[in-house]
């Protein structure tokens, strides 16, 4: 793994030094939606994290089932990323407590960070390719493209014998092979499979998917030489005309997966996503 983009580490306040008591097995957990938790001992990472889906009911409709709990278990500290500022990833209540509370902060990329300090939420910003120190685990943005060019990034997440990615909603783009040849290989690479189409008023509509198709995503996890590739960001919103999410996606990632060689995984919302540890 290169880590040549950036040589600068950001060290979080209450993490300073090695891992401490916070080191132990790693675990790594799908919550709703996009979400994902890497925990170890007493320090816990959430990317995209959904708990207020008020929001969202005018484009993607209301959830079609309750949301899994994102609470930390007593004494853990929660350092919570956004991958971008869409809603259904950026839960701007959740991210105001989250970083409300002791030992606990937010992560972003820095072109957002105004935003989120507009919203009320005080992140802390990292430049692509920069790397952050918290606890156990070493936080990176990489590059990542979102269907109507807004910014947006996916982090990596290092760990104790692990190396995560996640990528928010991408679209299929041209940097897959440039992460890969400098980070990879991967653990588990967290990709969107919805391939939703996407109808918003002031944008011209088109018959090209909004996030990766299920297909997509698995051609994603082969360049990214990743061991295991877990479905995310399906299955929760379907609001036609609007929000519309394509047919069997979870059965077709799944039948991809096993044609291209891949470990395809999709747990459901809250469970465990079960590993084994390649990357070197």
């Amino acid at each position: 793994m290169s880590s040549a983009r950036s040589t600068r580490t950001v060290r979080s306040a209450g993490s300073a030094g090695s891992a401490g008591p916070a080191a132990g097995a790693v675990t790594l957990r799908r919550l709703a939606w996009a979400g994902v938790e890497v925990a170890a001992g007493d320090v816990r990472v959430v990317i995209d994290a959904l708990k207020n889906p008020a929001d969202l009911a005018g484009f993607q409709g209301m959830p079609r089932r309750p949301l899994p709990s994102i609470e930390a278990a007593p004494g853990v500290r929660t350092h919570a990323f956004v991958t971008h500022l869409h809603p259904d990833h950026c839960d701007r209540r959740l991210l105001a407590g989250i970083a409300a509370g002791e030992g606990c902060t937010v992560g972003c990329h820095t072109p957002i960070a105004g935003v989120l300090a507009e919203m009320g939420v005080e992140a802390v910003p990292q430049e692509m390719g920069e790397r952050r120190q918290i606890g156990p685990f070493t936080t990176i943005p990489v590059p990542s493209h979102d269907w109507r060019g807004d910014d947006q990034v996916a982090w990596i997440v290092e760990g104790p014998g692990l190396r995560i990615i996640h990528f928010g909603d991408t679209i299929w783009h041209g940097k897959w092979w440039e992460i890969a040849r400098d980070y990879g290989p991967f653990d588990v690479a967290f990709l969107p499979i919805a391939g939703v189409m996407a109808r918003r008023e002031g944008i011209t509509p088109t018959n090209q998917p909004a996030t990766l198709t299920p297909e997509q995503a698995v051609e994603a996890a082969v360049v990214l030489e990743a061991s295991t590739a877990c479905a995310i960001h399906y299955d929760l919103f379907n609001n036609p005309p609007y929000y519309t999410e394509q047919h069997d996606v979870r059965g077709r990632f799944l039948r991809a997966a096993r044609a291209r060689g891949i470990h395809g995984i999709a747990p459901g919302d809250g469970e465990a996503v079960p590993f084994a540890a390649a990357a070197a």
